[in-house]
């Protein structure tokens, strides 16, 4: 299964990069597996198989949060193709 999560962390400062931002945007830069990876101002996005996302994932909401976000906004879908039944590997469970 292929994922693609677009993530914002807040809050917003327009004079400088936050720190959050700063530590969201390395995990996602450094993170192995992902195919893709878009960084902007206002969102970032990154695809790749579902293992290697919802690392990113994780590792997003625990760096950006532990450098002073309060607020992270996230959507998860999956891409090319139907998603099947079962755990993000695709393994019933």
């Amino acid at each position: 299964m292929r994922l693609r999560v677009e993530f914002t962390t807040e809050p917003f400062d327009l004079d400088e990069v936050p720190g959050h931002a700063v530590a969201s945007r390395e995990v996602v830069e450094t993170a192995e597996g992902l195919d893709s990876v878009d960084v902007g101002p206002f969102g970032n996005t990154a695809e790749g198989g579902a293992d290697a996302v919802l690392a990113a994932v994780d590792a997003v909401l625990r760096r950006s949060l532990a450098a002073g976000a309060t607020r992270v906004t996230l959507q998860v879908n999956v891409v090319g193709g139907a998603a099947g039944a079962g755990t993000a590997d695709g393994a019933a469970g």
